[in-house]
């Protein structure tokens, strides 16, 4: 699997980019989001996703982490496909498009061109649990979570540990830590927890 690519933007449309990665060229797919994100740039790197079927191997780029991993919670769902999922990245940003889901809010995803009325509630039904229960940088119910907190807790459930289990240690810990902690001590006080 290739994680990311960096390199010399070689060549950029809003759909497409070439990435010189020492003198081999890598093409791929972008979505309007990522194409903004890196309009100005000659060079850097992009996150990707080889999605291989029976008749081409495409691999897309994204500017982002968290774009890359709605990527694959969207093709994961049935009937949606990787070009489907880039269309509706660059219809709307990741935040837009989760908040649509956990809300079900059908109206907004069927603006997006290629989601009908069905692909809508298909997409809500199977990911409004995962996009709601899933760490992001500001949670829907208003308040923002600190980079510390979703970098420890990513990283003890990198461990093995359960969300729910790495969730609860992180907020105990928090509630006994000086705000200023580094991350690698709100992780070592965290597993204290568990």
């Amino acid at each position: 699997m290739i994680a990311f690519v960096k390199g010399i933007f070689a060549l950029k449309t809003p759909g497409r980019l070439v990435v010189d990665v020492n003198g081999v060229g890598y093409e791929l797919q972008i979505s309007l989001h990522t194409y903004s994100a890196i309009a100005n740039l000659n060079n850097g790197m992009l996150f990707t996703y080889l999605h291989i079927t029976e008749n081409a191997q495409t691999l897309f780029g994204f500017a982002e982490q968290t774009e890359k991993e709605l990527f694959l919670h969207l093709i994961g769902v049935s009937g949606v496909g990787a070009s489907t999922a880039r269309m509706m990245l660059s219809g709307m940003r990741p935040e837009e498009i989760t908040r649509a889901i956990v809300q079900g809010n059908t109206k907004q995803l069927e603006g997006i061109k290629g989601i009908g009325k069905k692909s809508a509630e298909r997409l809500i039904v199977e990911l409004r649990d995962k996009l709601g229960k899933q760490a992001s940088g500001t949670i829907l119910s208003g308040f923002n979570v600190p980079q510390n907190d979703l970098d420890a807790i990513n990283a003890l459930i990198s461990l093995g540990i359960g969300k729910a289990m790495a969730e609860s240690a992180i907020k105990k810990t928090m509630q006994n830590i000086p705000e200023n902690s580094s991350l690698e001590e709100i992780i070592k006080q965290a597993l204290k927890n568990i």
